[in-house]
């Protein structure tokens, strides 16, 4: 297990901001740690104002309630135990999709949101990251290239 660095967050970042832009999307993505503290956030050109809180909120409402943002929707419907949720936590919790817990060895080390599209689009972008992260080396085996902004990808050594 690892914990989430600013070095790995931007790397996660990076990620995502691909995908959205395949996509065609402008995204707001935000990455916490465990402790739902921001670590970093990037608002892509033309992205929704909007869009800067809801996908922080979605990172914080991943940890915070320990699954994904999307498994919330389906609760919180009219008639379903969770039914107004989302008015919690001062309306802090989001119940759409694109918020996703990140885990390493079984435990959640922080959680990423993304905003920008339909929440399918949202998790999709989110979930790049979180394949990205699932790939990467153990601690100590791996490195970060920080070129100009440019980021690549984690290499053995």
């Amino acid at each position: 297990m690892f914990k989430l660095s600013l070095e790995i967050s931007k790397y996660l970042l990076a990620v995502a901001e691909q995908k959205a832009r395949q996509m065609g999307l402008s995204s707001n993505i935000a990455i916490v740690d465990e402790g739902t503290n921001l670590i970093a956030f990037h608002r892509m050109d033309n992205a929704k104002i909007a869009g800067i809180e809801i996908s922080q909120n979605k990172a914080w409402t991943s940890v915070a309630m320990q699954m994904p943002t999307a498994n919330l929707a389906q609760s919180a419907q009219p008639g379903s135990p969770s039914f107004g949720i989302n008015t919690t936590n001062q309306g802090k919790l989001v119940i759409l999709g694109g918020g996703i817990p990140l885990v390493s060895d079984n435990k959640i080390i922080g959680g990423i949101g993304v905003s920008g599209g339909t929440s399918a689009q949202d998790i999709e972008v989110a979930n790049a990251a979180v394949l990205a992260l699932t790939n990467l080396p153990a601690a100590g085996e791996s490195t970060i290239s920080n070129t100009r902004n440019v980021f690549l990808p984690f290499s053995k050594r």
